[in-house]
This record gives structure tokens, sequence and C-alpha cells, in this order.
């Protein structure tokens, strides 16, 4: 993999550039489909590719591991092949999944135990033991296995969580170096960022990993409830130390407003279930507020879904069809909001690429907030 860092704001940290991979090029800022299971919910990939068109999805190791199983994904030759997508995939450590979906965890120096959330089977993993799964998932960016702190905690539990995600960072370093490719295309590791909203402990993380000297850096524990401040300075504080020539990775975020506000603080890659979950649920995000498609408000409105189609292909349903289909249950209103959601994601990180490189991304950015925070 290669990193090119093609432009930086003048009035913000905020940056254009692109990620070249085995398995085709990804244009920073750049927001990443989770597809959890080896799916993004509800989607076709052929309509992810061309309804969508994302540069790279996100899936999940913790997920993955307990179903189908390593195994059935070594045997079909990777996920890859296993789901029909060819473009780049990023794997969390499921480090997140193993705090917050297992009924009992018990975290040890060697790893954690947990339960199955689907059928509460006990298992175990270790910094080795999720590089191994994720070599064979076969995920072109893996994540490095750490402990994700709830919010709120207290300051001397963050810095001992962080301590211990340091030391598993050593393993999965050490682990990813003598593990051999299960497949043709390389694999590229990432370490996490931790140390909860205390800005001392992340700078001192992002210090430690810094040392690693690896391809990029993430930053982790954030999005898990606390105010949307503390996540700022918290990216601020790390962007304002990493170093230009490495992609940046905010995890589990986020909103709208919170892409936009982070982009212009220097990060390049997200993630979040937010537009696919909330459109399960009828909220449509526009690029003049959210939309509850659900209310009374739209059973006479035969206007298009949003005036501005953020697909690639046409797809002219109004919002009175959309909100029959959901009081009708019908599966389709959840698909057409899915696919919606993800392209309006998509066509605001390429926004605000195309204003990075025109100059005026601060202005635009500021007037998109504004409109993005109303419901219509």
């Amino acid at each position: 993999m290669k990193f090119d860092l093609e432009c930086v704001d003048k009035f913000s940290r905020a940056r254009v550039g692109t990620i070249y991979t085995d398995r085709g090029v990804i244009e920073t800022p750049i927001f990443m489909p989770v597809g959890t299971s080896a799916t993004v919910k509800g989607v076709h990939q052929r309509e992810l590719e061309k309804d969508v068109n994302p540069d790279i999805i996100l899936a999940n190791t913790y997920h993955l591991y307990l179903r189908p199983s390593s195994k059935v994904l070594e045997q079909s030759g990777g996920i890859h092949k296993f789901m029909n997508w060819s473009k780049p995939i990023l794997t969390d450590s499921g480090g997140y999944q193993v705090y917050s979906l297992s009924s009992k965890t018990k975290i040890k120096e060697e790893g954690v135990i947990f339960k199955s959330h689907i059928d509460g089977s006990s298992h175990f993993f270790s910094p080795e033991s999720a590089i191994s799964i994720q070599r064979r998932i076969g995920a072109d960016i893996i994540m490095a296995f750490d402990e994700c702190t709830p919010y709120p905690c207290d300051f001397k539990y963050a810095e001992k969580s962080m301590e211990r995600t340091h030391r598993w960072l050593n393993r999965c370093i050490d682990q990813n170096n003598k593990e051999e490719f299960y497949y043709s295309n390389p694999q590229i590791l990432f370490p996490i960022i931790q140390g909860s909203v205390y800005k001392d402990l992340r700078e001192k993380s992002t210090e430690f990993i810094l040392k690693k000297n690896m391809f990029g850096n993430a930053i982790g524990g954030l999005s898990v409830g606390e105010p949307a401040e503390e996540m700022y300075k918290m990216s601020e504080a790390v962007t304002s130390i990493l170093p230009s020539d490495k992609p940046r990775y905010l995890m589990g975020v986020g909103t709208p407003i919170n892409l936009l506000e982070n982009i212009s603080l220097g990060i390049d890659m997200f993630d979040c279930v937010m537009p696919t979950r909330n459109a399960r649920n009828g909220m449509i995000f526009t690029e003049n507020g959210t939309i509850n498609i659900k209310n009374k408000k739209w059973e006479f409105d035969f206007t298009e879904l949003d005036s501005n189609n953020y697909c690639f292909v046409d797809t002219n349903y109004s919002k009175a069809y959309v909100r029959h289909l959901f009081k009708s249950n019908e599966m389709l209103g959840k698909q057409i909001c899915t696919i919606h959601n993800l392209a309006f994601y998509m066509w605001l990180v390429r926004e605000s690429r195309k204003h990075i490189l025109a100059g005026d991304f601060i202005s635009w950015k500021e007037k998109m907030i504004k409109r993005l925070g109303e419901r219509i």
C-alpha cells in the first residue's frame, strides 16, 4: 500500500489524500459502509457497487469469527470471494464487540474471555488470535486488538487500559510479522490510539504508537457516549501529533456533522452503523437535515425522497411511497432508505474533498452544519 497526501486546507487541518492498494484506490476523506457480517445489511453487493460506490467497506472480526467462522472464510478463499466483493475491505479486531455485546467478559493480560451473544458459548481472544483470525478473513487493512474503555471511566482505569492496549499492540505486531498471508494480497496492520477523554493519555498513546511506524494509525474509544465536544478535543489533540504522511482513521464515527467537524481536524477515514441502522428505522439523512419518513406529514407528499439524488442510479421514489412501505412493514422501504443514506454519506465526504481542493472547505462546512442539524 501507498498513501499520497495531496492537499491540506489553508484554514484547517482538513486533508485530501489517496491510498493505493492492490484492490483499488481509496480517495480520502472516505466513509466506509459497515458490512459487519460480510454484508451491508439489506443491500446487494451490486447495489452497493452501483448506487453507493464506496472505495472500501468494513467487516467485523468478532461477528465473522462466530458466524460463519474463520474456517469457512478460509476455505472459501477469503472474505472477498466469500461475499463477491472486489474492492478493499477493512476488519476491526473485534475488541469493541467483545466488551459491548458479551454478557460476561473477563479481561486478563493474556486476552479476553467472553461469551457469544448468539448462543452463550465461551470464547477467548488474544492479540495473537485476533491477528490470526483476521489473516484467515483476508481483509486488506486489519486492526490491532485493543481494549475500548467505556464512557465515563476514571483516569486510573483509562490509563491502565491504555497501557494494556500498548502491550497488546506489541504482541499484535510480533504475530503480524511472523504469520504468513493466506491469500495473494498483503494485509496492513493499523494500531489503535486509546486514552478515553483524557488529553494527556491520548497524547501519550499517540507518542507510543508513532514509535511503531506503521502504515496508518487509528483512533479508538470515541463515539461511545461522550459529548461531541469531548470527541473533537481528543481528535484535535491526536491529529496535532500524528505524522502528515500516514492515513488517520477515527473508528465508529459518526453523524454527518461529526464527519465534517473531524475532517476539519485532519481525520481521513470513518465508519459508522448510523446511516444503515437509522435507515431501517425510517430516518433519512439529506443535505437539508433529517427526515423521519414514518411521520404522518409525508402521507400525501408525492415529491421525491430528496431533490438531490445522491445515488448513482435514479430511484424516483416519493416520500409518500416510502412512508407507505414502512407502514406496511415492507422490506423495500428499509432497503431504499439504506441505499439513500449510504449514498448521502459518500456524497458528503466526496463534496468535502472537492471543497478542500477548491480552498473553500471551512465556509462550505459551516453552511452545511447549520443545515444538517435541522429536522425536516
